[in-house]
């Protein structure tokens, strides 16, 4: 699996977005003006900023002799970065662009050349972390309307992000907060959930993994929902992106502010949870019951 590692085009599609960015408003040009002073679409200009498309060399080229300011090695970095940007990658098979959505793809290249991995979960445990049984049953259950074909990839994706966790030479660092709720949510019957939290409580074992569990009577700090903080750098906080899901969406957000405050959000309600000794001690009891009421079920 070595092969789905090490920097993805994502990763340098942003560098040159933000790059460019930047450029444009240092030299005080508004994306209209822009478009007009290279015969371009307004759309084409929007499309480049926000990621959505790569930008060839050519283009490149263009928006920087007319931006100014960037020459030299930092114009090479920035062309190497724009041709690694247009590579073709794993997550440009059909199956994924036809069944993920464009979040979902953003947020697996982002994962595979992470440094760190921040998430709060108020609901259900995280995609990476879940056993396929369980990944199976909560898309069965959000995607009533999807076909077999949709679900067997969104499992397989999940799948391949708990590689990106737990696989790398270099894993990341993984630091996850669920709300106690969690631990007690029934998926897919007693099997499944007691399966679940031993395949949980290995997880948290790893050296890389640390896992806390945020108390009921504290989960007044989880109103503001769930989300992932994936920081790219291990020096520089700034470069980072939020993800953010619902039941019917999401969204890869790289606003600084937005960024930041989820990043205080995070580190408030870690500090207001249990030690990871003490998160251990309640997973290891809920797989306990679990599977204490198993056995009872079979000497019946």
């Amino acid at each position: 699996m070595t092969a789905y590692f090490g920097e993805h085009p994502a990763v340098a599609r942003r560098r040159v977005r933000r790059a460019l960015r930047e450029a444009r408003h240092a030299s005080g040009r508004s994306q209209s003006d822009v478009a007009d002073r290279l015969g371009w679409s307004l759309s084409k200009v929007q499309r480049i900023e926000s990621g959505e498309v790569a930008v060839s060399g050519t283009d490149l080229r263009a928006l920087i002799d007319l931006y100014g300011g960037i020459s030299g090695e930092r114009f090479s970095a920035l062309a190497e970065d724009a041709r690694l940007s247009r590579r073709s990658r794993w997550l440009t098979r059909p199956e994924f662009r036809d069944h993920l959505t464009p979040g979902t793809i953003q947020l697996m290249g982002f994962e595979a050349s992470a440094k760190a991995i921040r998430v709060f979960q108020p609901v259900v445990i995280p995609g990476p972390l879940q056993t396929p049984a369980v990944a199976e049953k909560i898309l069965q259950i959000w995607n009533s309307v999807d076909n077999e074909d949709r679900i067997r990839v969104r499992t397989e994706s999940r799948v391949l992000r708990r590689k990106f966790l737990l696989d790398r030479e270099n894993p990341p660092d993984y630091r996850l907060v669920l709300d106690e709720s969690v631990l007690s949510r029934d998926i897919g019957g007693a099997e499944l959930a007691a399966d679940q939290m031993v395949a949980l409580e290995q997880t948290a074992r790893r050296p890389n993994v640390h896992i806390r569990i945020l108390p009921l009577d504290r989960g007044v700090l989880g109103l503001l929902g769930g989300f992932t903080l994936v920081d790219l750098d291990d020096e520089d906080t700034r470069d980072a992106v939020l993800y953010r899901e619902s039941w019917d969406g999401d969204q890869i957000i790289d606003d600084p502010q937005v960024v930041a405050t989820h990043r205080a959000y995070f580190e408030d309600i870690s500090a207001n949870s249990l030690n990871e000794n003490a998160s251990l001690s309640l997973i290891m009891a809920r797989a306990a019951k679990l599977r204490a009421a198993l056995d009872r079920e079979d000497a019946i």
